[in-house]
């Protein structure tokens, strides 16, 4: 029976088009690697500029390191790419980085939509290349060449590097250590994958709206692998959700034992679920997640438990485990967030921004209701001309019926407007109940 469910998991994955195609892929690859010739050019246009010996330019060098879904292989058709442009000491990130590479790039003519996003925790440049999404951050070692497969976990690439730099390659260090710890790439890949969707189709994944991130699927899932190392697919998936149902929260989840911390991230052990990644010296995962999100999370991974526990159970299908959640039938009210640009280009800078700035809002709406489920798809509102995006966000009835959104939306702005260097769009917050949300939205699985 659990070999019967993990041949079933497997086909239900390539029911839902889980694995991109060969051709996505070989889509993917080249992506990779024009960006990686189109960064060693770049390299060598900076050094020319530094008063370097032409031996020492001529041997200088950058590269192009893959991570999150990308870099452990569990990307989807639809995922964006996750990399890393990594350079020698002298290749500064305010002017080489954003303006010289940002320039390069944005002449080419496979990139489009480009973004410096320098405001963010780790600042990055997004943007499309032959219509695949790309984050692109920057991380400069200490050196005057830099491998094209650097081995970032090799102390000697770590001297003395900057802040920036040091979180720039957090990421990649996470993935690659992760894949030293699985037992097998192949089967963690696929138990990966079926989680990733999971949390997607129960809306609890999205770090900016307080829920799990891939990070933090990845380091959960591999904490299971590491102690069931031959188990079935099945087996995996019954017993990732058995352990973090009856998780001693906020006990850390760390996949190597004797972890120690540094002091600043001591602050994280206050979070509701601290999860460690399996980085030296140690840190936390970012977490957005809220007493709300705590509280989902915890409901699904029980949820879970309870559908897959009972190995005999004669009507089991894992198209009930995927079921998506059921915002409208869950929730009478919902806070409708409208976000509004005048054109397509600014909308993307102004939603990245205020959704990085959600975690503020969800605050305000709990200590208003007490629970707010702030359902991380993005709706559109076809009844608008200008370009949009909607979110709904569940709301449980509380005892104080009655709430000011005038006043919810004076005190997010005010969030939303510290440190915002774009051109503002515009931002509305109604309160909707289940029988008015629009029809659009509904047929999407609200």
């Amino acid at each position: 029976m659990d070999n019967q469910r993990s041949i079933s998991l497997l086909q239900f994955m390539a029911d839902e088009g889980l694995v991109p195609s060969p051709e996505e892929e070989e889509k993917r690859k080249n992506a990779i690697q024009k960006l990686k010739q189109i960064v060693s050019s770049w390299i060598k246009k900076v050094a020319w500029q530094r008063p370097l010996p032409k031996h020492q330019i001529a041997v200088t060098s950058a590269t192009i390191l893959t991570y999150g879904s990308y870099g452990l292989g569990v990307h989807s058709s639809e995922s964006d790419i996750d990399a890393l442009c990594v350079a020698p000491f002298f290749a500064s990130i305010a002017e080489d980085f954003f303006v010289v590479l940002h320039d390069m790039l944005k002449r080419r003519p496979e990139v489009s939509d480009i973004h410096c996003i320098k405001s963010a925790k780790v600042p990055l440049m997004r943007f499309k290349f032959d219509g695949i999404s790309i984050d692109l951050p920057y991380a400069r070692l200490n050196v005057l060449y830099v491998p094209e497969n650097v081995d970032i976990l090799n102390p000697f690439f770590m001297r003395n590097i900057d802040d920036t730099s040091w979180k720039s390659l957090s990421g990649v260090r996470a993935n690659k250590h992760i894949l030293q710890l699985v037992p097998n790439i192949e089967k963690f890949q696929s138990m990966l994958r079926c989680l990733k969707l999971w949390a997607k189709r129960r809306g609890v994944y999205g770090t900016l709206l307080g829920y799990l991130g891939g990070v933090h699927m990845t380091v959960l899932a591999a904490y299971v692998y590491q102690r069931h190392p031959d188990a079935t697919l099945n087996a995996l998936v019954v017993n990732f959700f058995q352990t973090f149902a009856f998780w001693p929260w906020p006990t850390p989840v760390m996949l190597q034992e004797g972890m120690l911390l540094t002091a600043v991230d001591t602050i994280e052990t206050r979070s509701f679920m601290p999860i460690l990644l399996p980085s030296s010296p140690y840190e936390y995962c970012h977490s957005n997640i809220t007493k709300s999100t705590f509280y989902r999370i915890r409901t699904e991974f029980l949820r879970g438990h309870n559908m897959t526990r009972d190995l005999l159970k004669p009507d089991f299908i894992w198209d009930d485990v995927f079921e998506p959640f059921p915002y409208s039938k869950r929730y009478s009210q919902f806070v409708k967030i409208y976000l509004s640009s005048p054109n397509h280009y600014a909308l993307g800078d102004w939603v990245g921004w205020v959704k990085s700035r959600f975690r503020g809002l969800l605050v305000i709406l709990e200590g208003i209701q007490g629970f707010c489920d702030p359902n991380p798809t993005e709706y559109v509102d076809n009844e608008k001309t200008e370009p949009n995006v909607v979110f709904y966000w569940g709301l449980q009835p509380s005892k104080n019926n009655f709430m000011d959104i005038d006043l919810v939306k004076g005190e997010f702005m005010k969030i939303i407007n510290n440190g915002y260097e774009g051109s503002p769009g515009r931002m509305e917050l109604s309160i909707l109940l289940a029988s008015q949300l629009p029809k659009n939205a509904l047929m999407m699985g609200l």
